[in-house]
């Protein structure tokens, strides 16, 4: 797909938490081409507001050709989104970045806060690839609230958490999978780079490969501007720094290619 915008019907739109909204767009180009882990960009009908905005992909039908976000209610452009229904149009860029590997037989999905919803599409590729649902282990890790939680279930064997216990085990992810020792053959989480740390470490210490995916504030949302580069553990050929751009050569990368 050309990286450029395309107006995109709504088909539907609905809040399903207190500040999270499910949007569903149809684009039968997108929705084939996207895979587990990328995002698009999308882009506001108020001038001032020039600059994308990345919201990582929820799920994906390709018979359909519609592509599902699942995004927080952060700012003036995410709330302009959440205001608009099915049959508006939105213009979209996409898909973008890097996303999963998906070779895994035992994966563990481990999601945090609104990087819960990109682990749904990869759960479901599994189970679709003819992964057993007792074999795709996914941890969900809230603030207070769930959501989603009903749809992993189709996929996948789900455990919970959240920071005050107010549903499911109190803790994080990282409490929950030694508690309930939980082990697979590959590490995948998305959610805040604290709760990343701990994942890098867990890897390490128990030897399992890992991917993650990073959340950084992005400009042109292709590479163009370096507004969200990371480190890295190794030197960019084309730019012989220790960074990589996320949005670019990420927003997935393996533990080890990254310093958090």
């Amino acid at each position: 797909m050309s990286k450029r915008k395309v107006p995109c019907e709504i088909i539907s739109q609905s809040k399903i938490s207190d500040d999270i909204f499910s949007m569903v767009f149809k684009n039968k180009e997108m929705a084939e081409e996207a895979r587990p882990g990328q995002f698009v960009a999308l882009y506001t009908a108020d001038p001032s507001k020039l600059l994308p905005r990345p919201i990582s992909i929820c799920d994906v039908n390709k018979q359909k050709g519609t592509i599902r976000l699942v995004y927080r209610v952060a700012g003036g452009g995410t709330k302009l989104f959440s205001e608009l229904k099915s049959g508006d149009r939105v213009e979209v860029m996409g898909p973008l970045g890097n996303g999963y590997v998906t070779y895994a037989e035992e994966p563990v999905l481990m999601g945090g806060g609104i990087g819960i919803p990109p682990m749904l599409y990869l759960a479901k590729s599994f189970y679709e690839r003819g992964v057993a649902k007792g074999n795709i282990n996914v941890i969900l890790g809230f603030r207070d609230k769930g959501f989603l939680i009903d749809d992993f279930k189709k996929y996948a064997t789900v455990h919970i958490t959240s920071d005050a216990g107010t549903i499911g085990m109190k803790g994080n992810v990282i409490d929950l999978v030694k508690q309930e020792n939980i082990t697979g053959d590959m590490i995948y989480a998305c959610g805040p780079t604290p709760m990343l740390k701990g994942v890098k470490k867990f890897a390490f210490l128990e030897d399992i490969p890992a991917q993650i995916s990073l959340e950084e504030k992005m400009a042109c949302g292709i590479g163009a501007c370096l507004a969200c580069v990371c480190k890295s553990a190794e030197t960019d050929e084309h730019f012989h720094t220790n960074t990589k751009r996320v949005c670019k050569d990420g927003p997935v990368f393996y533990a080890e290619e990254v310093e958090l």
